[in-house]
């Protein structure tokens, strides 16, 4: 799996280097904070604007995108691929966030937040189990995480899928019911499941957790 998990970053990067082509930056940029406020809307989340807030697996766009007001720390491991790209990261125009570069399963435990975003990310991990407990972790008493992933339609896909890496950017490949399972098997309580898109191999799920 570790093997698996280095190929996946190594294609992960060169995916978004490939998508950005040809774009102008400040136009996806716009785009992608528009994007975030309606997910925010379709999943009925609100952050308060004195909430602390994690963006775990953050990419070079993440939700931290959208809270100007709150203190944000976002992390990934390929920051240092990003950084570069994105002007964000370096022109202090988001002084309110720190950006950690490092792999979710090494996350510093002994900070806790009151909103947790882990969006499209947890099937990028190269340890699912120790990432799940990192998450519970962090997430304030009284607090929330919001986790979406790209969950198999198909059994018969999904178990293709693990044998062969069909999807190479995800090492891991669960239908709703595995990560429903794994959730509740790390003490996650599932307050909702918000379907957000379906096509044909995957449903994009997003599950709010207390």
């Amino acid at each position: 799996m570790n093997l698996r998990w280095k190929i996946a970053q190594y294609f992960e990067a060169r995916w978004w280097r490939n998508y950005l082509k040809g774009k102008s930056l400040p136009d996806y940029l716009d785009w992608k904070r528009q994007y975030w406020f309606d997910f925010l809307k379709k999943i009925g989340v609100e952050v308060p604007p004195n909430a602390s807030v994690l963006d775990a697996g953050c990419g070079p766009a993440g939700i931290f995108l959208v809270f100007p007001e709150n203190r944000v720390t976002a992390i990934d491991p390929l920051l240092g691929k990003y950084r570069p790209i994105f002007p964000h990261f370096t022109d202090g125009s988001l002084r309110n966030a720190r950006f950690v570069e490092v792999p979710l399963e090494q996350l510093d435990a002994s900070q806790k937040y009151d909103v947790v975003f882990c969006l499209n990310a947890i099937n990028h991990v190269a340890d699912l189990e120790v990432c799940l407990k990192k998450l519970r972790e962090v997430t304030r008493s009284g607090g929330r995480l919001v986790l979406s992933v790209d969950a198999h339609n198909w059994l018969f896909f999904k178990h293709i899928f693990q044998l062969v890496p069909g999807d190479i950017l995800h090492p891991h490949q669960l239908d709703l019911e595995g990560y429903k399972k794994r959730l509740m098997e790390n003490g996650f309580q599932i307050e909702a499941i918000k379907p957000l898109k379906r096509e044909f191999f995957f449903s994009y799920q997003a599950f709010i957790l207390a």
